[in-house]
């Protein structure tokens, strides 16, 4: 039976509808993936009929003296997967292709603790792209996601209303005052 490319859209589309109730028995799991695979491996899920669930940020690539932001998977190499092993087919994620193994525990796969995908899902917009501006405190330390500092850590000194910061970042041994949009940073307390 083949599939249309709406009806797989259509169904891919409703598979990845946040929800946040799973259903009696299922819990979520982290896919470990191929690297720079998680959109294959989970448009490979959903054709199976897999709820699944990747995160996203913006991230900020240098090559060639440039500086591009794209989208990226929020966990390098990891997805999330709602299954209840008692009734899911679950060996068959470790066959899927750009996956690389259900992350285990023993013989079983081992669930992520109950309310860490659920806040995720709820820091989410509809294009999946994690947004947690709200966790923002003045005084708390945080990490850059985007930019040319990217990946390096700093104090959040200010946040207006229009969603601008000003952080205070060490560079060579002195505190240098930045500033970015609160989407550009991830709050570490």
């Amino acid at each position: 039976m083949t599939i249309s490319a709406s009806e797989a859209l259509s169904r891919r589309a409703i598979l990845q509808q946040p929800s946040p109730a799973l259903a009696a028995g299922q819990r979520w799991f982290a896919v470990h993936t191929l690297p720079f695979a998680e959109q294959r491996a989970q448009a490979n899920l959903d054709n199976q009929g897999f709820r699944t669930f990747m995160p996203k940020r913006h991230k900020t690539v240098r090559h060639a003296r440039k500086l591009t932001t794209v989208e990226a998977a929020f966990f390098p190499r990891y997805l999330f997967v709602t299954l209840d092993l008692e009734q899911d087919r679950w060996r068959s994620v470790n066959g899927t292709y750009g996956v690389a193994r259900l992350v285990m525990r023993g013989d079983l796969p081992q669930p992520v603790p109950r309310g860490v995908v659920e806040a995720l899902l709820a820091s989410t917009d509809d294009e999946g792209m994690l947004h947690l501006a709200d966790k923002l405190r003045a005084g708390s330390p945080v990490r850059l996601l985007a930019g040319p500092f990217a990946d390096q850590l700093a104090v959040l000194e200010h946040l207006d209303e229009s969603g601008r910061t000003r952080l205070l970042i060490d560079i060579l041994g002195r505190k240098v005052s930045i500033s970015t949009g609160a989407s550009n940073l991830f709050p570490l307390t």
